[in-house]
């Protein structure tokens, strides 16, 4: 066991590590930041490119955060592995059941590499006598608005926007 001693020692010890890890993911997230904006604008990107970019390394600085914190604090790795375990295996169950939510995602992700289709453009969705005209406003991870002619805002799934045609109006 540990004496009174040792423990406060110990627990100083990994607030000040903590500390210092916090500051650290502060400066990358600033570093980052920078750098992403040099980049974006030498290079004439869109802004929403800069977004997802910057969302993903703000999700790898976190989980680096979050695997420090594990280590720094003592917790076992075998509980948090049946954790994540667990998660993802609920988060399995849950996009199988809801397989449309995945095939919208993995649209997304082809959207935002792939196609074409950037928020401004106007579009015409070819889809029989069902045909919707309108300014792409925003693309998210599930669906892509769109401002019709009429004033009226849809929300078209992305797996739709790469099984219909789309007419790219200039």
């Amino acid at each position: 066991m540990f004496s009174r001693m040792e423990l406060s020692l110990e627990i100083q010890y990994q607030v000040i590590l903590i500390t210092i890890s916090v500051v650290i993911l502060f400066i990358l997230i600033s570093i980052t930041k920078r750098i992403t904006r040099k980049v974006t604008s030498v290079k004439q990107l869109e802004p929403n490119r800069k977004k997802v970019v910057l969302n993903a390394f703000y999700f790898l600085y976190y989980l680096i955060f979050f695997a420090a914190l594990v280590i720094i604090l003592g917790i076992n790795f075998e509980d948090v592995t049946i954790f994540f375990s667990s998660v993802i295996a609920l988060l399995g169950v849950a996009f199988f059941a809801q397989w449309s939510l995945l095939s919208n995602l993995t649209a997304s992700i082809i959207i935002f590499f792939y196609h074409p289709l950037k928020i401004g453009d106007r579009v015409k969705i070819l889809d029989g006598e069902f045909s919707s005209e309108g300014v792409i406003k925003n693309i998210t991870g599930f669906y892509t608005m769109m401002e019709l002619d009429n004033g009226r805002s849809v929300s078209i799934p992305n797996s739709l926007i790469l099984q219909k045609g789309i007419e790219i109006i200039k």
